[in-house]
């Protein structure tokens, strides 16, 4: 099985009855075969499921890593940017939008305006977006090319780690969450893609140009 992310060769990781899920013999990814991936229709209805109220403060403080993140490192006078998967509750948008930074939302179900990504940006966020890439390897090719000198790569996920029982997951459980990516997945992400450095802080991962 070929590894959507850097095409190295799979092995069988783990298997139950209605999904497979295969580990890079490089990358050190998990993914799902195709044959297993939800249908546009199915994927669209689980997102419609997610409770994406952007004025939840509970919402609001599970993405304040990212938001602070921006906040310390861009300024809303010099900087624009860009909310990548932004689903059905652009949050990051709006908490951005509100402290007067300069930020589109695009999302390929909700938000689909493809001229977003033709701009260039000095960040871009990807909150909970990553693990739902059917072809990680396109994607962050996008990701990088729309990226300023001096860029960043903001992005949420949970990531798989020594000790966690695979088998019961919470994180795998969810249909749509197709790739999942480890530490050493963004070491190959780093490499592959050209960024100067990557930054881990639980579920935070920073890429930097």
């Amino acid at each position: 099985m070929e590894c959507p992310l850097c095409f190295s060769r799979g092995d069988l990781f783990y298997s139950q009855p209605e999904k497979e899920y295969w580990e890079c013999t490089n990358c050190k990814g998990i993914f799902v075969p195709k044959e297993y991936f939800p249908n546009p229709v199915v994927e669209k209805e689980r997102y419609l499921t997610h409770n994406n109220d952007v004025d939840d403060p509970r919402y609001q403080k599970f993405v304040s890593p990212i938001v602070e993140s921006v906040i310390e490192n861009f300024n809303p006078v010099d900087h624009v940017g860009l909310d990548f998967g932004a689903g059905t509750g652009p949050v990051i948008t709006k908490l951005l939008t509100n402290l007067q930074y300069r930020i589109s939302a695009y999302d390929p179900f909700f938000l689909p305006f493809p001229k977003l990504l033709q701009k260039s940006y000095d960040f871009i966020v990807c909150c909970e977006v990553i693990e739902h890439f059917q072809n990680p390897a396109r994607e962050f090719d996008l990701l990088k090319s729309m990226l300023l000198p001096g860029g960043q790569l903001f992005c949420m996920t949970h990531l798989f780690k020594p000790g966690i029982d695979f088998s019961a997951w919470y994180y795998k459980k969810d249909p749509t969450h197709i790739f999942i990516y480890r530490e050493e997945t963004f070491d190959y992400i780093m490499e592959k893609y050209q960024f100067r450095e990557v930054k881990i802080k639980n579920r935070l991962i920073t890429l930097i140009v």
